[in-house]
């Protein structure tokens, strides 16, 4: 049984819906990615059968094994986590999107990789550090000038816009000055682009500040181990 599954993902994408509207915008005008790291495969294939595409994965190793078992083309996979240079070749044959792009060091890798692979196009996202966390990865919004030119001057990666990974507050609200931030980040580099922020905890707060795409696991999948 699925059930419980089926009843969280309709409650998150009613949820997402109602943050849209009530910020004025179109349902379906976020797109939700399901934060599967931590949990199986078969969390994986039970929430594709409920309509679910899209998948974000931590780390490169886990996330093969997963897409090896289910297969490249079974649905559409984020790399969400950092991205260790000697990892770059194995993210450029799984992932569809690396959405945690945060160095001009890395981009040219990812680039060149994508030549020696012969792939045409790899979009990513530039992951942006705002609030300066030690534990946090992502580019400082000083160095997204000079990032920004790099990816827009490549071949192959299609810069697609931008993602956020902010401090953690218990009040949903204290988190919006950085989606606010974030947004005007992209409407300066990318306007139009992709702006991925919010997760389980302030998705809600996110969308009401123009999220394009929300990633969202507990909510989903519950917490670490994995229950239908």
């Amino acid at each position: 049984m699925v059930q419980g599954l089926a009843e969280r993902i309709a409650n998150v994408r009613e949820m997402v819906e109602k943050a849209a509207e009530s910020a004025g915008r179109e349902r379906g005008s976020v797109r939700l990615i399901a934060v599967s790291k931590t949990h199986p495969a078969e969390a994986i294939r039970d929430a594709r059968e409920l309509g679910l595409i899209a998948f974000g994965e931590n780390k490169v190793q886990e996330a093969e094994g997963k897409i090896t078992e289910l297969g490249r083309g079974f649905a559409e996979w984020h790399l969400i986590g950092h991205l260790q240079s000697n990892k770059a070749r194995k993210a450029v044959r799984l992932f569809d999107v690396i959405q945690s792009l945060d160095s001009i060091e890395l981009a040219a890798r990812l680039e060149r990789i994508c030549e020696e692979e012969v792939r045409e196009s790899l979009k990513v996202l530039i992951q942006v550090d705002l609030g300066g966390e030690a534990t946090k990865n992502g580019a400082r919004e000083e160095e997204l000038p000079a990032l920004v030119e790099f990816v827009s001057g490549c071949r192959r990666l299609e810069l697609a816009g931008f993602m956020t990974l902010p401090p953690y507050f218990e009040d949903p609200e204290d988190v919006r000055p950085y989606f606010r931030r974030l947004r005007n980040i992209r409407d300066k580099f990318v306007p139009g682009g992709e702006l991925s922020m919010g997760m389980s905890h302030d998705f809600e707060v996110a969308v009401a500040e123009g999220a394009t795409i929300v990633r969202v696991g507990t909510a989903i999948f519950g917490e670490r181990e994995y229950y239908r």
